[in-house]
């Protein structure tokens, strides 16, 4: 069986390095990094995950809370757990998967077992109830997600609020004045989704300084609560000419639904979308997209928390961090100037 000391010898470090560099307790040069993880992988080496938890009373397991709701987009959600699950790995960590249904009674249940180090949490409310659960049983923790009061923890997340202040800048650019927002299911907002509002006040403080006029209307996602959202608003604002969407679902019914109203985008109506670009390249036109990178978001969040962990494991108290990742534009073929209909 390979051992520390082969991936030592073969790298040409001492197993201390190697140790560190999988462990991520101490900074190691890139290079270095780079010739011990070449040599575990060339020679096979696996560590024995029951030593080392004996040894360090540490599992080199991280938990991450992913949420099961139905409001949510599900493979934004498991992008993200992917690229935390990679991310792990190179770290040496493996990673437990653990719903969020369970709230903080969850986050009770992985303090209290030892299953895991420390735990990342997904989908977090800017009051999020999991938080004074975490500080009272002194868990490391790292957030995807920004909260009111996360003292004590790092986060990382999209800044959202510059995303819906993209979305306002582009409109405004291209002329239109009477926007539409459609967001998420109420239930998001009634929990507080942290990337639902911020978007929504980006969006909100911009439009003001743009002097754009707009209304901000929630849905469900469905064909038909599309179908009654967009009704809405060309109720109340006939003169609406550009459409910001932040729900995944509502894309491709309100695409279809404005051509079947007459209205070609985007000669007629402009429509932007907060979505990854994966999925804004499939619709017809193709859409113009702010975006953020799911496995960058997942890196952070697994650098942010085994960095808590070498921190902790070494008697010290690690600081609290934020990261907010820029959003991207991408102009595609669903934005046009504004075309005053005769």
């Amino acid at each position: 069986m390979v051992t520390i000391a082969d991936v030592a010898r073969h790298a040409g470090v001492s197993s201390s390095t190697v140790s560190y560099v999988l462990s991520g307790k101490r900074a190691i040069s890139e290079e270095t990094r780079r010739r011990v993880r070449s040599s575990v992988r060339e020679l096979g080496y696996h560590p024995n995950a029951g030593a080392r938890a004996l040894a360090a009373r540490r599992s080199h397991i991280i938990a991450l809370m992913v949420p099961l709701r139905t409001d949510v987009y599900v493979p934004v959600m498991m992008e993200i757990a992917i690229a935390v699950t990679t991310a792990a790995r190179q770290h040496g960590y493996d990673v437990l998967l653990i719903t969020n249904d369970e709230g903080p009674d969850g986050v009770r249940r992985i303090a209290a077992s030892g299953l895991a180090d420390g735990l990342i949490l997904m989908d977090v409310e800017l009051d999020d109830e999991r938080i004074p659960v975490l500080r009272a049983q002194g868990t490391q923790a790292t957030l995807i997600g920004l909260a009111d009061d996360a003292r004590g923890l790092s986060c990382v997340d999209h800044d959202f609020v510059a995303a819906g202040a993209l979305c306002a800048d582009h409109l405004a650019d291209l002329g239109h004045r009477e926007i539409a927002f459609i967001g998420y299911g109420s239930g998001v907002y009634h929990r507080h989704a942290g990337y639902a509002e911020r978007t929504l006040a980006g969006f909100r403080d911009r439009a003001g300084q743009r002097g754009l006029r707009f209304l901000h209307r929630t849905c469900e996602g469905t064909y038909e609560s599309t179908a009654g959202t967009l009704a809405r608003v060309l109720a109340d604002r006939p003169g609406t000419t550009g459409f910001v969407v932040q729900n995944e679902g509502a894309i491709g019914p309100l695409l279809t639904l404005l051509r079947a109203g007459g209205r070609t985008v985007p000669e007629d109506a402009s429509v932007i979308a907060l979505c990854q670009a994966q999925l804004a390249e499939q619709f017809a036109p193709r859409l113009t997209a702010v975006t953020g990178s799911a496995q960058e978001l997942g890196r952070v969040a697994v650098e942010q928390i085994v960095g808590r962990l070498a921190v902790a494991s070494d008697g010290g108290r690690p600081d609290d961090h934020q990261a907010l990742l820029t959003p991207t534009l991408t102009v595609r073929e669903s934005t046009g100037p504004l075309t005053p209909r005769s």
